[in-house]
């Protein structure tokens, strides 16, 4: 049975079976619980009971476990969701062995600690406005507040998909909703961006298929002529919403790992950006999210 996350009751939908995706995914606790919940995606929770985490993203609803060596597992709602969008979620076709073999661990010695750490780390393959919406409302904000953020503006206006869960409404549906309801779902001054953005991508339906095929600069300068958006927003919906691993976001644990292990001024982001581009190569964004990593389970 699977369980309503926010207020813990029993929910009575149906689940498909548990399996294994088509190349086996295999992850520790630790990084699994960082895939999930590191700040890559907001829309997953663990559920109160049972060993696995529960998540949302387009229309599909999924939980997920590590079961027998380290392999995860996954089942989908009967009727929401399949196989085929949930491991182009988990970017199961991509040969991430190669990609972290490319990364210079061997020469960066902090790097390899960071990869040993959490082995397996990947990239989520998030679909891009729920994505580009999230970090619209990340800007000074932590983890659980966007999380909240998220939820209750899925609850107010998508689509209920059971379990309590709702899907994410999409820019159209955002676009006809008044700005003032939008800060009553505590976006505060970001409603104002979300409400002019959805105004924006309503408006041009191909602002997303040009974006996902430009090459990272130009795809940055089109994110950030949208309200709201910064070069760290820019550089993590192109990361986690539009697959381009070139993209290195900046953040508070960013610019403490990269002052500390490799000198450079933390008052300067843009360099920072720009060296991790330069020293970690065209998957820097992998890197940074081992750099995330570390950084955060440090005490």
């Amino acid at each position: 049975m699977g369980r309503r996350i926010a207020f813990s009751r029993t929910c009575s939908v149906m689940w498909g079976s548990w399996q294994g995706f088509s190349q086996p995914l295999n992850l520790t606790h630790d990084t699994l619980r960082e895939l999930l919940d590191g700040g890559q995606s907001f829309r997953w929770r663990t559920v109160p009971g049972d060993s696995c985490w529960q998540g949302v993203f387009g229309h599909n609803l999924v939980q997920v476990r590590l079961e027998g060596n380290r392999e995860v597992e996954f089942r989908i709602r009967e009727g929401y969701g399949s196989v085929r969008e949930v491991e182009a979620y988990f970017a199961i076709n991509f040969d991430w062995a190669a990609c972290q073999d490319a990364l210079p661990w061997r020469s960066d010695p902090h790097l390899e600690n960071c990869m040993k750490a959490f082995p397996g780390l990947r990239i989520l393959r998030q679909p891009f406005g729920e994505t580009l919406f999230s970090f619209i409302c990340s800007t000074a904000r932590q983890i659980v507040q966007i999380k909240q953020c998220c939820e209750t503006v899925a609850e107010r206006f998508g689509e209920s998909l059971g379990c309590g869960t709702h899907a994410w409404p999409d820019w159209k549906v955002l676009s006809e909703i008044p700005e003032k309801e939008l800060r009553a779902c505590k976006l505060g001054y970001r409603a104002r961006y979300i409400s002019e953005t959805a105004t924006i991508l309503t408006a041009d339906s191909g602002f997303e298929k040009k974006l996902l095929a430009s090459p990272v600069r130009d795809a940055k300068s089109m994110l950030m002529s949208l309200p709201g958006v910064g070069a760290k927003v820019a550089d993590c919906v192109l990361l986690f919403g539009a697959g381009k691993l070139e993209a290195f976001p900046v953040d508070t644990w960013i610019k403490k790992s990269i002052s500390r292990v490799y000198g450079l001024d933390d008052s300067n982001p843009t360099g920072m950006a720009r060296f991790g581009r330069i020293h970690f190569g065209k998957a820097a964004g992998l890197a940074q999210q081992f750099l995330f990593a570390w950084e955060r389970s440090q005490p």
